[in-house]
């Protein structure tokens, strides 16, 4: 009974020294690991916008007319004045000449009425009602000529056409634009900013913008002002930025734009594999051991470590699923480098 004892007691020490072995051996998997680098860090809000003029004037008729001529076209380079298009003023034209002819009669009458006046054949009244006449005349005359200016559509300032909506022939009613143009500044990107970043966006910010027309360039801009008031639907605020003179960004174009927020010189960094949900896994005396960190600027593969690592600790590059405090790891050291984005 006592042999039997002892025989039962040797085989469940030896079976506890085998699972203990096992499972020691199961624990002992082997990752790669790395050490985190330093390197520059941006943390940038990003943004999806057009480009846009600063500033666009429509020029319109202030009277329906028909089309006549167009003088410039769209891509254009205008001057101060200078006559776009020409609008049908046949009937302006006679009233003008009526109006002119009509001024040149009372002013006859009145230079006779004067000299008469000046010899006592004419009453004072009657040189005063004279002289009534004709500056009515010459008003009515000057209004002709401004109205049949107006026909006549001018550049309001210097600066290039972007749109035209006309053809020759066509009735424009009043105040529909027959030109978009631009002036009296270069051009901006209108961007849609998302209302949970909107509060570390301020005026004077560097943008980093790019656009699908140069794929291979970077375009620097300054965050030029915030709409107060966001867009419930899209839940989105409107942010203008200004772009270099030197840009060769055209109106209506589609910009990405990362408006920078805080750019840091020697970061701390680590892949961005070895992040999940704000925590990374670190071996530490060849167990595993889980670790909180406060991230910053984040990229496609790069994550900044703001606290919660130093740069001597060894960092699983790629968390396996059933990776588990204390258990047993063996580290396989990789060299890692900042990657160049």
């Amino acid at each position: 009974m006592l042999r039997t004892l002892f025989k039962i007691t040797g085989l469940l020490i030896l079976a506890a020294t085998l699972w203990s072995g096992f499972t020691l051996y199961r624990g002992a998997t082997t990752v790669a690991v790395v050490h985190p680098a330093t390197g520059p860090a941006v943390q940038a809000v990003y943004a999806t916008g057009t480009v846009e003029p600063s500033v666009m004037v429509p020029v319109a008729p202030r009277t329906p007319a028909r089309l006549t001529a167009l003088l410039a076209d769209e891509g254009q380079e205008v001057t101060k004045g200078q006559v776009l298009a020409q609008l049908e003023d046949q009937e302006l034209q006679k009233s003008l000449d009526d109006a002119t002819a009509a001024a040149a009669l009372a002013r006859k009458d009145y230079e006779r009425k004067l000299a008469l006046t000046e010899r006592g054949a004419v009453s004072k009244e009657a040189l005063d009602q004279a002289q009534a006449t004709l500056a009515s005349a010459e008003a009515r005359a000057e209004q002709a000529h401004v109205n049949l200016d107006y026909l006549k559509l001018a550049a309001p300032e210097k600066g290039m056409i972007l749109r035209r909506d006309g053809e020759v022939g066509q009735l424009i009613p009043a105040s529909q634009p027959v030109f978009w143009m631009s002036c009296c500044a270069g051009l901006r990107v209108s961007a849609e900013v998302d209302e949970e970043d909107i509060a570390a966006v301020k005026p004077g910010q560097t943008v980093l913008i790019r656009a699908d027309a140069f794929p291979d360039q970077v375009f620097n801009g300054k965050v030029q002002s915030i709409t107060p008031k966001g867009d419930p639907v899209s839940r989105s605020y409107r942010v203008r930025i200004s772009l270099d003179a030197n840009a060769p960004l055209l109106s209506g174009m589609t910009a990405e734009a990362n408006i920078v927020i805080r750019e840091e010189k020697e970061a701390l960094l680590i892949p961005a594999s070895a992040v999940k949900n704000n925590s990374v896994w670190l071996v530490v005396d060849g167990a595993a051991e889980k670790r909180d960190i406060t991230p910053g600027a984040r990229t496609k593969n790069a994550v900044e470590v703001r606290s919660g690592l130093a740069a001597s600790d060894t960092v699983v590059r790629e968390p396996k699923p059933d990776i588990s405090p204390g258990r047993r790891i063996g580290a396989r050291l990789e060299t890692w480098k900042v990657p160049q984005n």
